[in-house]
C-alpha cells in the first residue's frame, strides 16, 4: 500500500533486538536512563543513544530531561498494547529467547504492563468484574457499570476523577495478555486498581523483573473482591 499508515517503519523500529529490550523494560511503566536502558539492551552507552533516538523520533518513546539526567518512557499506552500483544504472537507461535524458568512462571503469575496487572492474576481480575456486573463489555468497548463505580468507590477510588477527558486515555481498555492469551483491564481503571493495590500493600514489585508478589494479607484480600466466590450486584 503506497498510501496510508507507515506499519513497515514501526515493525523495523521494534525489530532491533537491541531496542525490543529497550521497549520491553519500559513496559513496567517506569522511566529509565539511557544508561539504564543501555544495560537492558546489552550494548554501549552512545549505541544505545542511537536506538533512543530512532525510538523517539519514531514514535514510541517519550523523552524527559531532569537535571543531568535524561529519561525514557514509553510514548503511550496505545505502544504498550501493541508490544503486549506482539509478545503473544510470538509465544503462541513459539519464539522464545530463553527456556521457561522460575523467573517466567513468576511473569506469567502476575506482572505490571505499563502500570497495570497483568499474567493470571490480572485476567482473573478482569473475568471477576464481568462475572460481577462491574464491567461491561459491548459492541463499543468495555465500560464501567454502575455497580463497578460502587465497588470503586469502596475501594476508596474517586470515580469522577478517574473519567477520561480528550486529553486522557480511555477509563477502561482491553489489553491482549501475553501469557495468558486471554485479555486484562487496562487503561485509566487498571491503572488505578493496581495503584491501589500497591498502595495497599497487597503486592510488591519484584527487584529488577516486571513480576509482581501478593503478599499473604493481599491474595486474601484480592480472593475477597475477585475471587470465585466474590458477588457483585448487575
Amino acid at each position: 500500500m503506497r498510501n496510508g499508515p507507515d506499519i513497515a517503519r514501526i515493525a523495523a523500529l521494534i525489530g532491533d533486538p537491541a531496542r525490543a529490550n529497550m521497549l520491553t523494560a519500559l513496559m513496567s511503566g517506569k522511566a529509565l536512563t539511557a544508561t539504564e536502558l543501555s544495560q537492558e539492551a546489552g550494548v554501549s552507552r552512545q549505541t544505545a543513544s542511537t536506538h533512543l533516538r530512532q525510538l523517539v523520533d519514531g514514535g514510541l518513546l517519550t523523552r524527559r530531561s531532569q537535571g543531568r539526567s535524561r529519561y525514557f518512557a514509553l510514548a503511550s499506552a496505545e505502544v504498550a498494547g501493541l508490544l503486549e500483544t506482539l509478545m503473544g504472537v510470538a509465544l503462541g507461535a513459539g519464539h522464545l529467547r530463553l527456556r521457561p524458568g522460575p523467573r517466567d512462571q513468576a511473569l506469567r503469575e502476575a506482572r505490571v504492563c505499563y502500570n497495570h496487572l497483568a499474567g493470571a492474576r490480572g485476567v482473573e481480575m478482569y473475568e471477576a468484574l464481568r462475572r460481577q456486573g462491574r464491567l461491561h463489555v459491548g459492541e463499543a468497548g468495555v465500560a464501567l457499570t454502575l455497580a463497578g463505580e460502587a465497588f470503586v468507590a469502596e475501594l476508596g477510588l474517586d470515580v469522577a476523577a478517574l473519567r477520561p477527558d480528550r486529553a486522557r486515555p480511555p477509563l477502561c481498555r482491553e489489553c491482549l495478555d501475553w501469557s495468558e492469551r486471554r485479555t486484562h483491564l487496562a487503561g485509566r481503571l487498571g491503572r488505578a486498581l493496581f495503584a491501589h493495590m500497591e498502595g495497599a500493600g497487597w503486592l510488591r514489585r519484584a527487584p529488577d523483573s516486571r513480576a509482581v508478589r501478593f503478599t499473604p494479607e493481599g491474595a486474601r484480600r484480592f480472593a475477597e473482591a475477585f475471587g470465585p466466590s466474590a458477588t457483585g450486584g448487575a
